[in-house]
């Protein structure tokens, strides 16, 4: 498994890795799989990859996919849909013809669901004989790692509905016999063992580590390798990628990678740490990826060189509208992992604090792989803090998040759907009672965290309490779920609605209805903000490599089909004669933000950047 913070290359070397392995085993089957929502495994190896496997034209053994997660989902409605709504039916209130719409609802994050059941399918089967997968930027890497838990936690809630069923059938006719529910649960019981004792078996997995000599990369490293260690997830090796030859012109770069380096090489103790070297021109295609992997060697430490003097770059036009004066209350900032999406968000920030000292400025992170608080050199937390006089900094904890969710809204739901009408009258508690349905609204799905924080985003700027919100978002597959949340949302809870309007006499609880009532307003109202040009401005971020361009080109389309407004793209990275064409973004000013200082501290290069983007 190939991860690391978004942008680092991981996807580049996992493609140069799965070919490596196809040519020392000619004999196997190797499987190059993504399970990134955003895949750019085509990108990379300029081959059309979908969602069925296709083998490398030179290396007939390498087959190549992207996991369609429509196709998975379809896959498994059909097989097990009709046994999970038999044994929810069997644990509430509601009939079958009840569930069957939930299927329907298109939850953000079951891609990751899907994904995570799918890999353990194939190696059950024994279909290939080894599997290189290019997963998600480190933080959502994570959240489906964590999806094992989630699948755990969900079939003992299944479990106990399907006790609920024996303890019955026993009562009224004395005898038990399995049925396919008791199929159904223990072989996905079975299956989970076993992907998670394959996940943590150090003899057969191992989790590579990509990173680049920045201090941000170094930092979101550190923090992943740590949580990978708390997983149980063993860690093979560490790749520092785009490493500059000592004879590189570029001094204060140089100067911050040899030092880098050295704290790479400490951070991973034991484990093998590999210098991957900066490429002329950018590594797509088989010829220039076997290159790369030819290239490749063991780190090592180097006395780093003295920092030259700093020289500023120079302003490039055309520049950013002054977005407070024009009336933005909510700024996003998206784009493929590792763009330099935090230092614009940060950027922007600053630049709008700065010419408006009378205005109250937040910039706030949702990615779950935090790196705000590194771009500006302090830490943040889930609580606001000030970073300067207006304006004040925040990366959003999702489990903080999801407890207060809980809390207000969920905790009463699995009562409620347990058959319990909250009114103590103990004849109509017609389940065993709310422990099942506690554990499976107590497991959220990937995304609702981040849905849940675009809603307090909301009632921040609607109660006055700040202007402008500059949203620094999870990299462009997880930023379109993010966007796709809101429907997904109101969907769940109209849903919600309709079971109660059938079976009001049973459940009561009219208060409560009326306050899902008011968060489902609540959500509506955010996405109606959300394509509102008026008060919601989209800016993504791209650098001048095809991947990344491409990537940018799709997120373009999927938000003008959602009604997201972009009028802006950021060329991340600006050098004369690499401009980006004019006509690959007709829609959109691009606005050139020039390679920023190496050897000052973060706030400084935050401050340049704001000067250069305004």
């Amino acid at each position: 498994m190939f991860s690391g913070k978004g942008g680092v290359g991981k996807t580049t070397l996992a493609c140069g890795f799965a070919r490596a392995w196809a040519s020392q085993f000619p004999n196997e089957t190797i499987l190059l799989l993504s399970t990134d929502p955003a895949h750019s495994l085509g990108d990379v190896l300029q081959m059309a990859v979908g969602d069925d496997s296709s083998p490398m034209s030179d290396l007939p053994n390498l087959q190549v996919r992207a996991l369609n997660a429509e196709v998975l989902l379809e896959t498994f409605k059909a097989r097990y849909g009709e046994v999970l709504e038999l044994l929810v039916e069997r644990g509430s209130f509601v009939q079958q013809e009840d569930l069957s719409p939930v299927w329907d609802l298109g939850w953000p994050g079951l891609d990751e669901l899907m994904g995570v059941l799918e890999i353990q399918r194939l190696l059950r089967q024994q279909e290939v004989d080894r599997v290189v997968v290019d997963m998600a930027p480190s933080g959502h890497t994570l959240n489906l790692f964590g999806l094992m838990d989630f699948l755990d936690e969900f079939l003992k809630a299944l479990e106990l509905f399907q006790e609920k069923h024996r303890v019955i059938s026993q009562s009224f006719t004395g005898r038990y016999s399995a049925d396919r529910a008791d199929e159904f649960l223990q072989e996905m019981k079975a299956d989970l063992t076993a992907g998670r004792l394959l996940l943590q078996d150090d003899d057969r997995t191992a989790c590579l580590v990509v990173a680049i000599a920045e201090p941000m990369s170094l930092l979101e490293t550190e923090r992943f390798m740590a949580a990978l260690k708390e997983l149980q997830i063993p860690v093979g090796g560490l790749f520092i990628n785009r490493l500059l030859a000592a004879t590189s012109p570029d001094r204060d770069r140089l100067a911050e990678q040899q030092r880098l380096v050295t704290e790479f090489l400490t951070l991973a103790g034991v484990k093998p740490v590999f210098a991957v070297p900066q490429q002329a021109a950018e590594p797509v295609g088989y010829e220039a990826l076997d290159q790369l992997v030819s290239e490749i060697q063991p780190a090592q430490a180097e006395s780093p060189i003295a920092a030259p003097e700093m020289v500023m770059p120079t302003r490039v036009p055309p520049f950013f509208a002054d977005f407070i004066s024009a009336g933005r209350q909510l700024v996003l900032i998206g784009g493929k992992g590792g763009v330099g999406k935090t230092t614009v968000a940060a950027a922007i920030a600053w630049g709008m604090a700065a010419r408006h000292p009378e205005a109250k400025v937040r910039v706030i992170s949702i990615d779950p792989a935090h790196s705000l608080g590194d771009g500006f050199g302090q830490p943040l937390g889930h609580e606001a803090q000030a970073i300067s006089a207006n304006l004040s900094g925040q990366e959003v904890d999702a489990d903080r998040v999801l407890e207060q969710f809980r809390a207000d809204y969920l905790w009463e739901l699995a009562e409620m759907m347990s058959g319990d009408s909250g009114d103590g009258d103990t004849t109509l508690k017609i389940a065993y009672g709310p422990e099942a349905w506690r554990r499976i609204v107590s497991q959220a799905l990937p995304g609702i965290d981040e849905m849940l924080s675009l809603v307090t985003v909301m009632e921040l700027l609607e109660s006055k309490a700040q202007d402008l919100i500059v949203l620094d978002t999870a990299p462009t597959g997880h930023l379109l779920r993010f966007l796709e949340m809101p429907t997904a949302m109101g969907d769940w809870l109209a849903w919600i609605f309709k079971l109660w309007i059938k079976y009001q006499d049973v459940l009561g609880r009219t208060e409560f209805m009326g306050r899902l009532r008011t968060l489902r307003q609540r959500v509506v109202q955010a996405q109606k903000k959300l394509k509102d040009p008026q008060y919601t401005e989209f800016i993504g971020v791209v650098l001048a490599q095809s991947a990344v361009l491409a990537e940018a080109e799709r997120l373009a389309d999927s938000l003008k089909q959602m009604g997201v407004a972009q009028n802006y793209i950021v060329h991340n990275r600006f050098a004369p004669g690499q401009e980006i064409p004019e006509a690959r973004f007709v829609a959109q000013t691009i606005v050139h933000l020039p390679a920023l200082p190496r050897s000052i501290s973060p706030l400084q290069r935050i401050q340049i950047a704001a000067d250069l983007l305004f």
